[in-house]
This record gives C-alpha cells, structure tokens and sequence, in this order.
C-alpha cells in the first residue's frame, strides 16, 4: 500500500528534493537568461502555404525556435538546424484544422534534411465554409489512464458523454484540447487515447504532462520523444476567430524529476510568435502545470508548491499583459479560478477524477472537462460534469454536513469564479448571499477517508478549497433552495430537504 503523502511526493517524482539538487540554478534565479542549447548542424527549409493552388501570405510558420511569415506567394524560408524535429504551422482562424489519421490535429512536418542540408515543407489548407468568430472547444485535463481497466472508464464514460455535449454545440466550429497527463506513464496505451479522440469526431490539440514523459530520458528534450511521435511538437500556437491559441510545455524534466518551468527555447519563440498579435487581442494559453496553483497556500504554507506551479510565471505574465489572457491548466485534480498578473487562469478538475477511484476529484469537483464557448471576442466557460446535464454545476448537504459548522448548509459550487453569487432560500423565502470560505467537501471526506478509501487509490485525500458556501439554516426550516448565477446570468438552482 502506499502512503497518502508518500503517492504525492512519488507522483512529483520528489520534485522539492530532487529539483533542488540537480537544477540549482534554475531555481536560485528563474528569470535569468540561460544559454540555448548547442545547435546541431544548419538545415536550411523552403516550403508554402496554400490554399485551392493559391498561396496564402502572412502565415506564421516555426521550427520551434525561428517565426517566419509567408511571402506573397505562400512561400516561406527558415534557417533551422539538425536539432529542430519538426516545421509546424500557425493555421490560420478562416481555415479548417487538419487532422492526422487518429484524429489529432495535423499542423506540423516533420524536418527530414538531405545530405545538403536541406528540407522542404508543404501546407494545404482549406477553407472553412463559414466564419470561426464563433466557435467552441472542450479541455480534458488528467485523462491519465493507467491501465486497460481505466482506459474503459474513459471510453465507456467520457466518451460519450463528451460526443452528447459536442452535439448540443452544434454545427460551430469545435476543438478539443488534452491538457496533459493523457496517460498515467505507460505510454504505450497513447494509442487508446488516439482512439477515444477519433470517436469523438473534432481535431484534438495535446498538451504534454509529467505523466507524458519518457521517464528514462536523461535530459528534457529527450523526455518527450513518445509524446512528439503521437502528437508532433510540444509547443505551437494556431487561430480560431479573433482569439489566438497556444500550447506550451511547462514541465521541466532533470531525470529524476519534474517541476513547473517554461524553457528559453520556448520563450525564444513565444516572443516571435506574439510580435504578430495585436494587443488587445483574446489570448488562451494551455498548459499541464499551473502558473499558480494556491494548494500550498490554502494549507498555510508561505509559497506555492515548484511541482504545482510554474516557477518562472512572471516572465510568461509580463508577456501576455497586453492581451485579454486566459491561462488553461489541470495537473492538481480541482477546479480553481486565480487572478494574477493581468491573467485569468482556469485549474481545471480532471477527467480521471481522483484518478478513476470514484465520481469525484478531491475537492469534491465531479469527474468532468470544460466546455469553452467563443462569440467573437467573448469567452465563456462551463465546467460539464461526466454524466450529468450541463446545469448540473454545484452539490448542497443538509444542515451539520460539515461538522465545523453544525447549524449551516453547505455548497460546493466548483466553479465559481468571483463574479458567482449564490444564495439561499427557506421554504421559498430569500435569506440572502451564501459565506464563501474554505474547507473540505462533506462527500470527498467520506469516500477519501481512512487507509482503505478509496479502494482503488486508498493514498488519495480530501482537499482544502475555496469554492464551498455557507448560510445558517432557521429553526424549523423544512427546505432549503440555493440558487448559483455565474458572471454570464447563468442560473442553477438545487433544493435539500432539512428533517
């Protein structure tokens, strides 16, 4: 059996002990500028961007380091080098998303250099048939399947669930995104994956997580090569619409572990490819790992967690001030809203729940994704609940549920942002707002409690949150109403009957 705590530090791969040790001068000064890797020997592309024969001009094209656009013809030029695996395409918001056979988007080349040095990439993109100003996409963070068991569960379960839901959007254009941890370090199951991705019938963009790893690699770079022949580069940006999308990978792998750290390769190219956006201009950023998960801090330590959080997010923050930014993550298996640095950043629950053992994460946020919904420059978001309607967005227990308050209701409302308000009624009568405060979900406690619960991951356990809502019941009160509206005028409403 394993030990509650000992899992985590085991799932960290003992992030604080090892990081410290093998990566000492990331962690003294995040900010400092690193020297780029060696670069191998110079591979010279020439490729073009088309549409219907016609080239396509001012299409951002990258090696991962180098932003190009494309000349009036479509015709690009990158000066690469050997080290560089693949050529990778902005594509364009009027342009449909490519997929590859498995479903997965299709945006990328791989670089395969003659004895010259030389290599050649072709894109041919089609048109939409209407605009994509309005579109939608659904976030499936911490899949994080383990074994055939699991894999079911997500195929039986989440599958269908999410092919209901990409129905009810209708004929909009659609995207998914897998925001890491898709596998639960057996990557040889990437292929089940592809297949729950084909089913589902929309393009999927990936985000690589430190369960995504090739664990044996001894260097960063090297870690991903399992994940990059699935899914192609680990970093890209592509448009939908006015809003531009990117993916980043901001687990830093040093062979004996992992913590939050975007690398300079990266921001090399983040710098380039946001010269070309306009500020102002709707920004949503992907990524596994946090920029700043609050876990630490509602436990009252001083400081986020390096295996939590990214530990150089103020550059990433400075650089998407100018933008109407939204940070999408998963990794911590709750939901969390934290406004820092200009940024909104939505923490989503997981896919997996609290890793397949039962129908919840351990903040009590119900096995679920997110459903993003884009109306020109306007983004709207909904977390879905696996296997509930799409209103079903909070959960109420009885008075004394919560033994730290004997005499209140409760409410786990996990999504709510600030803009929520919830409110409580009695016996049809309107009481007034709901008290936010922090605390653990009555029904996490019951099935995440004991060395032997949940059965299936007994070290999971219950998590402090901060999307619970409280109200003193009167005496005699026989029901209790409470009504949620979220900041877009949303309401749900659930009812409790009091003995």
């Amino acid at each position: 059996m394993i030990d509650r705590r000992k899992f985590l530090k085991y799932s960290a791969l003992a992030g604080t002990f090892a990081s410290t040790a093998l990566a000492p001068s990331i962690l003294a000064n995040p900010y400092a500028p690193r020297i780029l890797t060696k670069r191998g020997s110079p591979v010279r592309i020439r490729g073009i961007v088309q549409s219907e024969g016609q080239g396509l001009i001012d299409v951002s094209v990258s090696d991962g380091r180098t932003v190009v656009r494309t000349k009036t013809d479509g015709t690009f030029e990158i000066i690469s080098d050997s080290r560089q695996p693949f050529v990778q395409l902005t594509v364009p918001g009027g342009f449909n998303l490519n997929k590859n056979n498995t479903g997965t988007a299709n945006f990328y080349v791989p670089i395969e250099a003659d004895q010259a040095g030389e290599a050649t990439a072709t894109f041919d993109l089609t048109p939409l048939k209407k605009r994509t100003n309005d579109h939608a996409f659904l976030v499936f963070a911490d899949t994080q399947t383990q074994n055939e068991f699991e894999m079911g569960l997500l195929h039986q379960q989440t599958v269908p669930d999410a092919i209901k839901t990409i129905n009810r959007l209708g004929d909009q254009q659609l995207f998914g995104v897998g925001c890491g941890d898709i596998m639960f370090d057996d990557l040889s199951l990437f292929p089940e994956y592809e297949r729950a991705v084909s089913d589902m019938g929309i393009p999927f963009f990936q985000v690589i997580g430190n369960h995504d790893l090739n664990m044996d690699a001894s260097t960063d770079e090297a870690s991903t090569a399992t994940f990059s022949e699935h899914f192609g580069p680990r970093y890209y940006s592509f448009d939908r619409g006015f809003v531009h999308y990117i993916v980043l990978d901001d687990v830093f792998w040093h062979s004996q572990g992992y913590f939050g750290y975007i690398d300079d390769l990266q921001f090399e190219w983040l710098t380039q490819d946001l010269s070309y956006i306009e500020p102002g201009r709707p920004v949503v950023v992907f990524a596994h790992i946090p920029g700043m998960s609050t876990g630490r801090l509602r436990m009252g330590e001083s400081k986020p967690d390096i295996s939590h959080s990214i530990t150089n997010r103020e550059r990433l923050y400075r650089m998407l001030e100018p933008y109407n930014a939204h940070l999408i993550s998963g990794h911590t298996h709750e939901n969390e809203h934290v406004y820092v640095g200009g940024i909104h950043e939505h923490i989503h629950g997981a896919v997996c729940g609290a890793w397949w053992s039962g129908p919840i994460c351990p903040d009590g946020t119900p096995n679920g994704y997110g459903v993003y919904e884009i109306k020109g420059e306007s983004v709207r978001w909904r977390y879905k609940s696996t296997g509930y309607d799409q209103d079903y967005q909070m959960r109420v227990y009885p008075r004394g549920a919560d033994p730290t308050a004997p005499t209140e209701i409760v409410a786990n409302v996990w999504d709510a942002d600030p803009s929520w308000e919830v409110r409580w009624f009695e016996d049809g009568i309107q009481k007034g707002q709901m008290s936010r405060r922090s605390g653990r979900d009555p029904l996490s406690i019951e099935l995440h409690t004991g060395t032997a619960l949940p059965a299936r991951r007994p070290w999971v356990e219950p998590k402090i949150h901060n999307h619970l809502f409280y109200a003193p019941v009167s005496p005699g009160t026989k029901e209790v109403r409470v009504v949620a509206t979220d900041g877009f005028d949303r309401t749900y409403a659930t009812a409790v009957e009091l003995s």
